[in-house]
């Protein structure tokens, strides 16, 4: 039996903690953003100085080789209508992790259309929670200013690791039983929802 693909879309704060968290889970990982590496991605993304000025995607595969032997294949691209079929062709499992409206909508058409899972994630703007939903049950809001950052700074690393590793719990539950659990995320802990 081959290995599931697991698509990652979105490898800023969120998607790079759970594709690190992911690793271990059988599954052939691949990475989409068009994004480069900057200095103050450091302090809330996993990615260390000499990826400073690489692709997001490529940076973080190049991370999983080197500290963990774990091969994934990157799509340094922005992922939009022309080219979303090909980006998931294959996939068993995508998780978004955009920052975005129109990036999560297109992904949720494409699952929707196709019947592909798709798990999103996401922080609410302030940083006091954070929710992983199943797109059956997701609907994208709209940044309060397009390109809105909500993980600048490190401020919120704590919940973001968390709302990490929830997520590669969730992935490894539906890869071993076919669950779809939700979850709330804060500081106090994870609430799960049915």
């Amino acid at each position: 039996m081959s290995a599931k693909r697991l698509v990652i879309a979105g490898v800023g704060a969120i998607g790079s903690h759970a594709a690190w968290l992911c690793r271990n889970l059988g599954a052939r990982l691949a990475l989409i953003d068009f994004d480069r590496v900057e200095s103050k991605n450091l302090l809330s993304q996993l990615y260390v100085k000499p990826s400073i000025g690489k692709n997001k995607a490529d940076a973080l595969k190049l991370q999983l080789l080197n500290f963990c032997g774990v091969q994934a294949d990157a799509y340094g691209v922005r992922l939009g209508e022309d080219n979303v079929a090909t980006l998931l062709a294959g996939a068993d499992l995508v998780v978004d992790a955009f920052d975005n409206a129109k990036s999560r909508g297109v992904l949720s058409a494409h699952a929707r259309k196709t019947g592909l899972p798709l798990l999103h994630a996401g922080l609410s703007g302030d940083g006091t929670f954070g929710l992983v939903r199943w797109d059956e049950r997701f609907t994208a809001d709209a940044e309060d200013v397009a390109g809105q950052a909500t993980c600048e700074g490190g401020d919120h690393l704590p919940l973001i690791a968390l709302l990490g590793a929830t997520v590669a719990r969730i992935v490894q539950e539906h890869f071993t039983s076919g669950a779809r659990h939700d979850a709330m995320v804060t500081l106090r802990g994870v609430t799960w929802m049915e």
